[in-house]
């Protein structure tokens, strides 16, 4: 609208309904006023901070990796890599190893290829859930150390 004096601007708020709002600061030359609903203006503001503070807060998710007691060493390799990567993002990690037929005869191996994966990310990880057999399943949950606040 331009500059106009304190009355005008009052009589168009006044016409349109809605509230004439100072802007700027208290001692500035000139005063600068705007015409709003003001209402709506504190209720979007307030929808506005609320809704940041939400999306601030991350849950931790459970990630699943599964093997098998026969897994050769590359595939194993890139399953540690992404167990890894779940654990820095600060997701619990559910590791599990499935036996199939008279697999579940060795479930030592199972056991040694979890203790194994345990020994390598103990640096970056703790153990929620020791290994345990579940029907024909070994699994075993990691999640990320918590760090010790000073």
């Amino acid at each position: 609208m331009g500059t106009v004096s304190l009355q005008e601007a009052l009589e168009s708020a006044k016409n349109a309904s809605l509230d004439l709002v100072q802007v700027s600061p208290n001692g500035a030359e000139p005063i600068v006023c705007k015409v709003m609903d003001y209402g709506k203006h504190l209720f979007d503001k307030k929808k506005s901070s609320s809704s940041k503070t939400k999306t601030k807060t991350k849950r931790t998710s459970t990630k699943e990796i599964k093997f098998r007691p026969s897994t050769d060493t590359g595939d194993y390799n890139i399953k540690l890599k992404k167990i890894k990567s779940f654990i820095i993002d600060g997701d619990k990690t559910k590791i599990s190893v499935r036996f199939r037929g008279r697999e579940i005869l060795n479930s030592d191996m199972g056991l040694n290829l979890l203790n194994k994966l345990k020994d390598e990310l103990h640096d970056i990880a703790q153990v929620d859930q020791e290994p345990s057999l579940e029907g024909r399943q070994l699994l075993m949950v990691l999640s990320p150390l918590r760090k010790n606040k000073k």
